[in-house]
């Protein structure tokens, strides 16, 4: 199993629209990836309330069965729609993969 994880810090405002509201909407939009890729196991989205300096904003947590099933879902058009989406709305990204055998 292939675990992904990303982490986000946002801009303070974009387009006039606060942290708190963008982050609201990157959740709804990175939940609706659920039912468009067939490739996602499992996904789920946290909006951070620790106040740190070193504290994510949005992070993100989702498993593939493979490696291909990760970069077929980073290849998917709606993956990199929102993926474009979201470079607009971000200071930092963090991302990490890695696989668990069971057993």
């Amino acid at each position: 199993m292939i675990k992904h994880i990303v982490l986000w810090k946002l801009k303070d405002s974009v387009d006039g629209i606060s942290k708190k509201e963008t982050a609201t909407v990157l959740r709804a939009a990175l939940e609706n990836l659920r039912e468009k890729i067939k490739e996602l196991q499992f996904l789920e989205v946290g909006i951070n309330f620790n106040p740190a300096d070193t504290a994510s904003d949005v992070s993100l947590y989702s498993e593939f069965k493979t490696r291909e099933d990760l970069e077929n879902y980073q290849k998917h058009p709606e993956h990199l729609k929102v993926g474009e989406w979201v470079k607009k709305l971000t200071a930092e990204r963090r991302v990490s993969d890695y696989e668990v055998n069971h057993g």
